[in-house]
């Protein structure tokens, strides 16, 4: 009788994780996925890519089809480069918006923008461990998307940008959801929104405001630029980092459509700076945070006892949770985890060329 049971549980088990699988992929339906903008970039289990689309203000789900256990990305001098010959155009006009790793292949994908300007097309392309190239093709692929309802306008400001750019700042997927950052047209235009996944529809997301330490003020206009999802006295929490350069707590529970939410400021680390990735990853027992940054290098935090620093209500010089930089990591623009001992980062070399490649997590 106990083998029975035994038998019985492990056959459920199975059947909820085939159901789990199925739902990963039961609303992509094969078609021409019709990208404006490629962005920001996350991967799902199953080699799922989400692909952020400010112009549209839309999220995507595509399948790479990419899921098969692999080795590294090799080290690529040059990338930009190569990448531009792929697309069958010179090297200055192509940029590179992200880079994500696909956690299960450990190929290199990058969303880039074909040309300058307004006209720019997007594109997927991604790199493998003998340093192949391939365009991921949007025509015929299996994939869904979700509009966001209170996106931006899509009008220039005085200084000739669109709020509508920073609609999608960054996102992640955690346990069956997406995670979204960017700005909305609500008055606390800073948003945070939870997308179930597969996905139906969005709602308004959360409205976020922080207490920015290097300013001395309330701010509910500034997006986050990027994050990471992480368990702070095991409960999920959004991890956050803002331009000048304030770190920032949520918990995940908080974030209810159409709810104001206060955050926790747990340390300055700048200002005149933009920070550009964050990874976690577990060294000797102790998570780690390494933060990307444009003009302050690559500096790396513990995480441990992030539930004890009080939050930042006054202005104030660099506080907070303490970081190093690392100064062998120059000119970094993209950074990901490969996996918990190794990392990929696009580094930008002499003459404007970006090289990507994989280095030793510190």
């Amino acid at each position: 009788m106990k083998k029975l049971a035994l038998t019985v549980i492990c056959i459920g088990v199975l059947a909820l994780a085939l159901a789990s699988a199925a739902s990963m992929s039961s609303s992509l339906k094969a078609g021409k996925a019709e990208l404006q903008t490629a962005g920001q970039l996350a991967f799902g289990p199953e080699g799922v890519l989400f692909v952020a689309d400010p112009k549209q203000a839309v999220v995507f789900a595509l399948d790479t089809g990419d899921s098969k256990p692999g080795q590294q990305a090799a080290d690529v001098p040059g990338i930009n480069e190569k990448l531009a010959a792929v697309l069958g155009i010179a090297a200055d006009q192509l940029m590179i918006n992200d880079m994500a790793i696909n956690p299960v292949s450990k190929k290199a994908y990058f969303s880039v923008s074909r040309g300058k300007g307004a006209d720019a097309a997007a594109a997927i392309l991604r790199v493998d461990a003998k340093g192949k190239i391939e365009e991921l093709s949007l025509d015929g692929i299996k994939h869904s998307k979700v509009a966001l309802p209170n996106a931006p306008a899509d009008v220039k400001n005085s200084r000739g940008q669109s709020p509508r750019q920073e609609a999608i700042t960054d996102l992640a997927f955690i346990d069956g959801k997406v995670i979204v950052a960017g700005l909305s047209n609500e008055e606390f235009a800073s948003n945070l929104r939870v997308l179930p996944f597969p996905f139906a529809s969005a709602d308004k997301g959360t409205s976020i405001e922080i207490f920015h330490g290097a300013h001395g003020r309330f701010e509910t206009n500034a997006p986050i630029r990027t994050f990471v999802t992480y368990n702070i006295n095991n409960k999920p929490h959004v991890l956050a980092a803002y331009t000048c350069t304030p770190l920032v707590k949520f918990p995940l529970s908080d974030l209810t459509p159409g709810k104001k939410v206060m955050g926790s400021t747990i340390a300055e680390l700048g200002n005149r700076n933009r920070p550009l990735d964050m990874i976690v990853y577990s060294k000797g027992g102790t998570d780690y945070i390494l933060l990307n940054n444009s003009s302050r290098g690559v500096m790396k935090l513990s995480a441990k006892g992030l539930d004890k620093y009080e939050s930042i209500t006054k202005q104030t010089e660099p506080a907070g949770v303490p970081y190093e930089t690392l100064a062998q990591y120059k000119g970094v623009d993209h950074l990901d985890k490969v996996d918990n001992n190794t990392g990929a980062m696009l580094v930008r070399g002499d003459g404007g060329a970006l090289n990507l490649k994989q280095f030793q997590l510190p």
